[in-house]
């Protein structure tokens, strides 16, 4: 009897040993639930003609409710004095509101002779320049060195400087920079098939 009853004790104390050791060992963490398809930021998104939202187009029209369809290539257009045109015109109502074609920031505000009221505005990368010019005024607020957000509203058609009076348009033009970032010295580049999707508008 005493034999049976030790064999018990044994028993009960290896059990009591096996369940202490079981919640002693370290849990393993639970697995990381599986990763989610990454998804569009709000940001990157743009409403499309039909009223959904796409993504947004790398260079935007910068004319509000033009389309690229009603665009024309005049990038090789003989101008005055034998020079080409090097930009594409995009005729609009005087006050149509000019957006910004792609994010970045305003370089220069100028006013000169011939393009008028102007605007430089260079990419985030500083790799091209956009030139906007004979605009009838800044949108306001609108200052050097801002950022601004593809789309945003910079300036108004107009027919400043040497432009037509009875043809308001934007004089919209688009240059690789140098090295050394000098806006008046970058190598033209055709908007047209950038701004008609023929080709990718990224540098």
């Amino acid at each position: 009897m005493r034999t049976f009853g030790v064999l018990l004790v044994g028993w009960l104390l290896g059990a009591a040993m096996i369940v202490a050791l079981a919640y002693a060992r370290p849990r393993s963490a639970a697995a990381p639930a599986s990763a989610s398809p990454a998804a569009v930021s709000p940001a990157a998104r743009w409403p499309a003609a039909d009223g959904t939202s796409g993504l947004r187009p790398a260079l935007l029209v910068p004319v509000l409710g033009v389309n690229a369809s009603d665009l024309k290539d005049t990038f090789d257009e003989m101008r005055g004095q034998g020079r080409s045109h090097r930009a594409i015109d995009i005729l609009a109502p005087r006050g149509t509101p000019v957006v910004a074609a792609v994010d970045g920031t305003i370089r220069k505000l100028f006013t000169s002779k011939a393009g008028g009221l102007t605007i430089y505005q260079f990419d985030p990368e500083e790799k091209r320049v956009y030139y906007y010019a004979h605009l009838d005024t800044y949108a306001g607020g609108l200052a050097e060195n801002a950022f601004v957000r593809q789309g945003s509203v910079i300036g108004y058609v107009g027919t400043s400087g040497n432009s037509p009076v009875g043809t308001p348009h934007l004089h919209f033009s688009i240059e690789d920079l140098p090295p050394t970032k000098e806006w008046w010295k970058g190598v033209p580049v055709n908007p047209y098939p950038l701004l008609t999707g023929r080709a990718s508008a990224n540098p």
